[in-house]
């Protein structure tokens, strides 16, 4: 009798097999999901959970949730949705750099911003403080929420029923202004190689990005940035290299070489640590130092122009003006719900009693507060001001204003 075929999931697990990195996650290393499914004919477990994440909710309002400009305030400006597509074409290119397994990679990448409430990072300060007695707010824990309880498209059980591996990511995605505690996963243990990766590939999207951006914007100028090296060596770049081009041009090349730079140097670094750590396994990496990093030699040089940008542009007046605005109206919507829960659509009505019985393992629950900061850190910036405006008249000038 002849032999059945292999299916197109086995076959490209063999590939996987021949390519990976032997630390590399494969999907015997997912650790399963919490509702047992039957394995798909043609997709890898990693592929589904990518999928999954794009077709949810959640994923599609990040088109309307700031970066660091308001949404849409200019066209070419990132949003959240921009940014997150950003970071996973960044993390599978530098991911396929070290054999690592790119479906992975693009989920966690994916997803990783799903619990970025409305407004940025000043919302989420405001909803921490919030939630100061009721167990807090922390975006990453938070997108461990959303694809854990909040989003629902199941008849049969809550959340996307993501693999773990893929939560664990989630829960300690970590870069420089990230430090997310999550009971269910032991902090003293690494993420896996590709959660490392995505946590870097962050830091280069953002970083690159958000000098593109300023500079577009013109809120800061091009004379402010000749004592920061990465652009200093990466302007000099763009001359060699586009010597008769516009000045305009010259500066989208520069900021390009400054993300080229970061990406090259990560790969190399991250090969190099690989290679003399030799890791053969994921639990290897889980208990190695971090392999996938800057150098010695770049890390400086990174901190120093996130430090620019965090005083010239996250700083800056007008941001600061609109994170008070942002805060004004989250506060005065989570007051509204917190006085009268009737306000609340009917689904998360129903939530604040069966909140306390499902309890997810992200973070403690406190009823009515938790449910009503789950909806609020939901909204896009645009509906969160619509919100407002109807729940509590309109009071406030539109975010993003001068």
């Amino acid at each position: 009798m002849t032999a059945p075929s292999p299916s197109p999931h086995q076959r490209y697990e063999e590939h996987h097999e021949a390519w990976l990195h032997p630390a590399a996650v494969r999907e015997q290393d997912s650790a399963g999901r919490k509702h047992v499914e039957e394995e798909h004919p043609y997709r890898t477990c990693f592929q589904r959970d990518r999928d999954r994440i794009v077709h949810c909710s959640a994923f599609r309002r990040l088109d309307f949730k700031t970066q660091v400009f308001v949404p849409h305030e200019h066209d070419h400006f990132r949003t959240r949705m921009t940014h997150t597509l950003e970071v996973a074409q960044i993390g599978r290119t530098i991911g396929r750099a070290l054999r690592l397994n790119e479906d992975l990679i693009e989920a966690v990448a994916l997803a990783h911003d799903l619990g970025h409430p409305p407004f940025g990072h000043g919302g989420e300060e405001v909803l921490d403080g919030l939630m100061a007695a009721h167990g807090g707010f922390e975006h990453n824990r938070q997108a461990l929420r959303v694809v854990d309880h909040l989003e629902h498209p199941y008849p049969t059980f809550r959340g996307l029923n993501l693999t773990t591996v893929v939560r664990e990511c989630l829960a300690k995605h970590r870069t420089r202004y990230d430090t997310p505690v999550c009971p269910e996963f032991d902090p003293a243990l690494r993420p896996p190689l590709e959660g490392q990766l995505v946590d870097l590939a962050d830091e280069i999207a953002y970083t690159a990005a958000d000098l593109e951006d300023a500079l577009a914007a013109g809120v800061i100028a091009q004379e402010q940035l000749q004592d920061l090296t990465l652009w200093r060596d990466a302007w000099q770049t763009a001359q060699r290299e586009y010597p008769a081009a516009a000045a305009h041009h010259q500066r989208i090349r520069a900021c390009k070489a400054v993300l080229a730079a970061m990406a090259d140097d990560a790969v190399a670094t991250s090969a190099e640590r690989l290679d003399r750590l030799n890791p053969r396994t994921v639990q290897a990496v889980r208990e190695a130092q971090r392999i996938v990093a800057f150098s010695e030699e770049l890390a400086p040089a990174v901190r120093q122009l996130q430090d620019f940008l965090m005083q010239q542009v996250y700083l800056r007046g007008e941001n600061a003006d609109r994170d008070r605005q942002a805060a004004q109206i989250i506060r005065e919507l989570f007051a509204a719900y917190l006085a009268d829960p009737s306000l609340l659509p009917p689904r998360y009505q129903r939530l604040i009693d069966a909140d306390s019985a499902l309890r997810s393992a992200t973070q403690s629950t406190s009823g009515l507060y938790r449910v009503a900061c789950d909806y609020i850190a939901g909204m896009t910036d645009r509906f969160c001001r619509q919100e407002h405006a109807k729940v509590c008249g309109d009071r406030s000038p539109p975010v993003g204003t001068p």
